[in-house]
């Protein structure tokens, strides 16, 4: 394939697909380390099936088959950056805002993009949405995504452009997305919004910057009322919507996954490079920092209510179900959908798909259902 990226190429940017090839040349470990990294994606060799194909939904494989299988290089990334996103749907679909807010101490501002779909109203519910692309990108639909959330969901989108990796590693990310929650908390007069009412979300990589972000205000909260003297810090969060989310960086490192899954789009080498680079260390190794991982945090008691879809052929599956049933044994409401013959953004590659446009009508009445209920954590 050329480096000439096709439409195709560039959409598929919004779950973070395709890193299998990709060039962590840009200095995120140690030089020996790297070439380890890039020498086992090379090396690798899945555990076949007969047929992966005969496992795809078949409303979803006519699709999948014009999919090219490829791997990205650090100038097929570069571009990927430099390309523009899909344009805002026109009025009178809710228009986005730039806003620009401090960032964390020291660190640059935080741009956010503010979509309103009834300005004048107050006490809208909010919706702090975190971007997908493999932490190291950001997705072309992005603006009219944040656009049909507000509409159909009727709330605040806020949606963050946190620091990218590999140049920003953890928790350069999180901090931003925790400057975001914080700001909105803060300036609920000024967007209209209900404080009871902010739930967090996004897809793929960015579910996954979404579930960090729960499981980091709930420990600053917890650390707030230890020490009294502390300025409080209390952002509570109602809900938690995680679209097939990145959990464990551990899934295609050390726990190889099974013949079955992560054939399709997202990869076991795309998913340990993709971790290594926000990581700064090899994925799946005893160097990794459980608080950078919602899969390896210790307990995830205290957490707002979630739901998490994903397909059952995708790379995630299995951590994703471990997650959410560790959220039940935790006492957190969940919910679970695990779509048949589904891969990694099939909602995005077949939107018109039965079980893509399923899929979204379950996670937009989930998020709903959050904000009527209206009880934070």
């Amino acid at each position: 394939m050329s480096n000439q990226l096709t439409r195709r190429d560039f959409a598929i940017r919004t779950a973070g697909f395709g890193l299998a090839g990709f060039n962590l040349a840009w200095g995120l470990a140690p030089a020996a380390t790297l070439a380890e990294t890039e020498q086992a994606s090379r090396s690798e060799t899945s555990p076949a099936i007969a047929d992966p194909y005969s496992l795809v939904d078949p409303e979803l494989l006519p699709t999948l088959k014009q999919f090219p299988a490829f791997g990205l290089s650090l100038e097929m990334v570069r571009q990927f950056r430099q390309m523009p996103g899909a344009p805002p749907l026109p009025a009178p679909a809710p228009q986005p805002v730039e806003r620009h807010i401090p960032g964390p101490p020291g660190a640059p501002e935080v741009r956010l993009w503010v979509v309103d779909p009834a300005p004048a109203e107050k006490g809208k519910p909010l919706f702090l949405h975190m971007h997908g692309g493999g932490f190291m990108m950001t997705g072309p639909g992005w603006m009219p995504l944040l656009q049909e959330i507000a509409t159909d969901c009727h709330c605040v989108v806020v949606s963050v452009d946190y620091r990218l990796a590999p140049e920003t590693r953890y928790p350069g990310a999180l901090e931003d997305n925790y400057a975001a929650l914080k700001w909105v908390h803060a300036h609920a007069a000024e967007l209209g919004i209900d404080r009871s009412r902010i739930a967090v979300g996004g897809e793929s990589a960015g579910g996954g910057h979404a579930a960090s972000l729960a499981i980091h205000a709930r420990d600053r909260k917890k650390r707030d009322r230890n020490e009294p003297d502390r300025n409080k810090e209390d952002v509570p969060i109602c809900f938690q919507l995680l679209i097939y989310p990145a959990l464990d960086d551990r899934t295609g490192s050390s726990n190889p996954p099974p013949p079955a899954i992560g054939n399709f789009i997202w990869t076991a080498s795309a998913n340990r490079l993709a971790w290594s680079s926000l990581l700064g260390v090899p994925a799946g190794s005893s160097k990794v920092p459980a608080a950078a991982v919602p899969a390896r945090v210790a307990s995830l008691a205290g957490l707002p209510p979630a739901w998490i879809g994903v397909g059952s052929i995708d790379l995630f599956v299995e951590e994703d179900m471990e997650f959410a049933r560790r959220l039940v044994h935790a006492g957190v409401a969940t919910e679970l959908l695990v779509v048949r013959g589904a891969f990694h953004g099939f909602d995005l590659l077949v939107p018109d798909g039965e079980a893509s446009k399923q899929f979204s009508a379950s996670w937009k009445s989930a998020l709903r259902q959050a904000f009527a209920a209206g009880k934070a954590v």
